[in-house]
């Protein structure tokens, strides 16, 4: 009977030994599992994700532009002889003109010297000349008076060989040898007289040489104080060019505009000549906001220096990609778009910057997605879908987007998507990198 007790007792005990055991072993499986989907979870939360929501959403975009000239005539010093121009006077920037007005003077000083001196060889050039012709005059006269005397003489002597029949010999030798004394003479006055002619006409020659060398210095020195004064070709406003320094410039230095009492180098730009209408807004966009706007697409424009008013513009042109812009995401190109506005203001003028807000599409009740989800490859947009057993690439269709939106087609409304690529290799001492559902569960 103590034998039956005893063996009863002990196999309650085993009973209730292998119960407990079960019970701790049950308890540590089910602790293990819960610790590994803990651990899965956080595989998953490691991975930014976000809801495809549906909902309107404005798809515009937002700039920075600066405003430009497209019609415009730069006013330079004028080109003369010389060293550097003072300016005496200069119209400032913004002042509007008509064509024909005086916008700069020049200091005249030098170049009216040279007219004056030129004005003087002129006048000696002129009587030069008059002397010349006078002196012409009266050789010439001296001349004919001289031939005449010699054709007498010649005649005369022609008449006394005549008489030669009649007369004795010897004199007969003495009218011969005095008609060819006498045509020897007429013969050298008349190289004498044509000699004459010559070095008159050449000093003639030379003395309106001088004064036509004087007159085209004159004329210079005129037309050179005429360019003293530069007038506005065309209607517009003035816009004041910067006067770098001569000595010492580098880039990045402030560098004022032209004043009055400013030297300036002959040729060097001093004004510029805008015409308010032509004035047109530019800004560069990345690629894929660009694909975001469109020909005659509404703008909204406020310019830093004229806070408090918001201009009304039109999308002009869409260029192609102009340089690397290494900031921007998913983008490695810069677009330049032209704007023109719709209501020129006198006050613009080239230079100035300003905030612009590209007035893109209302899409109402669209599914869309930040911006942040799309991928692309091979040209393809995809995004990453997360699912129970991982992520899944799913291509899909845009429709749209803004600068932090996208309007897709192709998923479900609550869907969840990457906002980073879970393919792309991570940092292994991050939450992701540690967590392993294989040795979650190890003791």
């Amino acid at each position: 009977m103590g034998s039956m007790r005893w063996r009863s007792v002990a196999g309650w005990s085993a009973l209730t030994l292998i119960l407990a055991g079960g019970a701790v072993l049950l308890a540590s499986k089910r602790s293990s599992v819960s610790r590994t989907k803990t651990d899965l979870k956080t595989v998953k939360d490691d991975i930014p994700v976000a809801a495809v929501q549906r909902g309107d959403i404005d798809l515009n975009v937002h700039a920075t532009g600066e405003l430009r000239a497209s019609h415009t005539v730069v006013l330079t010093a004028p080109t003369v002889g010389g060293g550097s121009l003072e300016i005496t006077h200069l119209l400032p920037t913004s002042s509007p003109v008509k064509k024909g007005d005086i916008v700069i003077e020049f200091d005249p000083g030098e170049q009216q010297y040279k007219l004056d001196q030129s004005r003087s060889e002129l006048m000696q050039a002129e009587q030069e000349i008059t002397k010349a012709n006078a002196d012409a005059a009266v050789l010439a006269a001296q001349d004919k008076v001289a031939m005449l005397k010699a054709r007498y003489d010649v005649r005369q002597a022609e008449l006394d060989v005549q008489k030669n029949e009649i007369v004795s010999s010897i004199d007969a030798k003495k009218n011969e040898l005095a008609l060819q004394q006498a045509q020897r003479i007429q013969a050298e006055l008349e190289q004498d007289s044509q000699s004459h002619k010559e070095s008159g006409q050449a000093a003639i020659y030379l003395a309106k040489e001088k004064y036509n060398k004087a007159k085209l210095a004159m004329d210079q020195a005129q037309e050179s104080i005429d360019k003293m004064r530069v007038a506005a070709p065309m209607d517009g406003m003035v816009s004041i060019q910067k006067n770098p320094p001569q000595d010492f410039y580098f880039t990045g230095m402030a560098v004022p505009d032209y004043h009055s009492g400013d030297l300036a180098n002959p040729g060097s730009a001093i004004a510029q000549i805008v015409d308010p209408m032509g004035l047109e807004l530019k800004c560069k966009l990345s690629e894929r906001n660009s694909s975001s706007v469109a020909i005659d697409e509404s703008v909204e424009v406020v310019f830093d220096a004229m806070h408090g008013r918001t201009f009304q513009g039109k999308v002009k042109t869409i260029g192609g990609m102009t340089r690397a812009q290494f900031f921007d995401d998913n983008s490695n190109g810069g677009v330049e778009v032209t704007m023109q506005l719709t209501e020129p203001d006198p006050r613009l003028h080239s230079g100035f910057t300003a905030q612009i807000l590209f007035l893109g599409d209302k899409k109402k009740n669209v599914l869309y997605v930040p911006r942040q989800a799309l991928f692309m490859k091979d040209g393809k947009r995809f995004v990453y879908v997360r699912t129970a057993n991982g992520y899944e690439q799913r291509q899909i269709k845009i429709n749209g987007e803004g600068e932090s939106r996208a309007v897709v087609e192709g998923l479900n409304e609550g869907t969840q998507v990457t906002l980073v690529d879970p393919t792309a290799p991570r940092n292994p001492g991050s939450a992701s990198g540690s967590a392993n559902p294989a040795s979650a569960g190890a003791p």
